[in-house]
Order: structure tokens, then sequence, then C-alpha cells
């Protein structure tokens, strides 16, 4: 499990791809690798990594399987990338942000990047498999980095999130620019309960809940939402 909060910026040193497995060797700041050993998680960008070869105090090797690069960033990536890094929460942590798994759901390109001084607002794109579980306010994923939802336009599909000084400052969204995919974790117990909503509700209205949601649409309210607030 990882908490959200990423510790810090890491540098993948080389790339390499055999029989469908693509080996990352990554240069993490001085005692990121305190105590890590080969089998421990690592976020990288929000992706579990496992270690392989511990290359020196600050070089590690992570191998990743074709699953993961094809719903994720880490497909795209080449020597000189730079990424989020978390290490696997201990027992007792402080969860700064929202329990992550490190299983990312899948990857969208930003629309764009809107500076206000010295905040960043940032628009992504929203994909139709997943949007019923992105709301206002609510938590979600993004690089791995625990974010707050600012504002959702679900008919065109997007949602914002805004970053204060700090989080551009221990992240790579200072880097990011239109075109650049994210990758987007949603938060589970969010997913569970919209899961579970809409489960009962065609339990209890079979063919009419299609009628049911229009109905919910024609008052602003999203058949989706109902039930959110006990997040």
């Amino acid at each position: 499990m990882f908490t959200g909060i990423v510790q810090s910026i890491a540098k993948i040193i080389d790339v390499t791809d055999k029989n469908g497995i693509r080996t990352f060797v990554i240069d993490f700041k001085e005692g990121f690798c305190t105590d890590l050993e080969i089998g421990a998680s690592v976020a990288v960008d929000g992706v579990c990594l496992t270690v392989t070869e511990l290359v020196s105090d600050i070089r590690v090797k992570f191998d990743v399987m074709l699953q993961s690069l094809l719903i994720t960033t880490l497909s795209e990536y080449e020597k000189g990338t730079f990424v989020n890094v978390e290490r696997a929460a201990k027992d007792g942590a402080e969860i700064g942000g929202h329990p992550l798994s490190g299983h990312v759901d899948f990857k969208v390109p930003i629309i764009n990047v809107n500076q206000v001084e010295d905040n960043y607002c940032i628009r992504i794109a929203l994909s139709k498999e997943w949007k019923r579980y992105v709301f206002p306010k609510g938590y979600i994923a993004l690089n791995g980095a625990s974010l707050t939802i600012s504002e959702v336009n679900k008919k065109e599909e997007w949602f914002e999130v805004w970053l204060i000084p700090e989080t551009r400052r221990m992240t790579v969204f200072e880097a990011k620019i239109a075109g650049d995919h994210i990758n987007v974790e949603i938060e589970r117990s969010t997913q569970v309960i919209v899961d579970t909503v809409r489960d009962t509700l065609q339990e209890s209205l079979g063919p009419l809940l299609p009628l049911f949601e229009k109905l919910l649409l024609e008052q602003g309210v999203d058949i989706d939402s109902l039930g959110r607030d006990v997040t």
C-alpha cells in the first residue's frame, strides 16, 4: 500500500526491452533506498514495481510486465525521464493523502495546463469507462500523487486538479504539458460504493433503470453520485 504522498523525484537512466519485459534502471536521491530490499515495492509514477536488483546505494533495477506497459505511461518512458516515486507504506504510517494500491486503472492525456499566480490547474481527459467514479471534491491519484478533484464535466469528459507550489516542487507535474499522458488510479472506496449502488438499483429496477437514470439527469442528479456522501 502507498499513501499518495510523493517522496521524491527519480531519474530513469536505462531502459531495455526483452521478451515482452521492460527493464528500468532508476537513480534515486540519497537516502531513498535505505533498507530497501530485493522484492520490495516502489511506486513509480503511481505504478507499483518490484525491486529486482540493487545496483548501488542509489541505483535500482525493476522489471515491468506487458500488462502494466499496456495500461500505463511506462511504455512511453525513455532514458532521462523523471518520475514520481514513493516507498511502500509501513504499518502504522500516517496516510497523508489516501490509500493507494499502486494498480493504475488507465492513462489519459492532459488537455491543458493553466497557471494562476503560484497555482497550476491541470485539466485532464476523462474516459467514458471510468467517469462514473470521478466527483468534485473526491480523491484521485495522478502519477502516484493523491490529489483532490476540483471540477468535473462528465458531458465534455474532463476533470481538473489544482497544484500548490509544494506539490509542484516535489513532483514531476511542473514539466507536464498538454498532450502528455498521466497515470490514474481511482479511489477504491468510491468505486465500491458507486458499483454497489448501481448493482442494487439494477436488481431492483431491472429494465427500468435507464428510465430512472434519465429522470434523475433531468433533475440534475447523477445516478452514480447516490450514496457517495458515505465515503
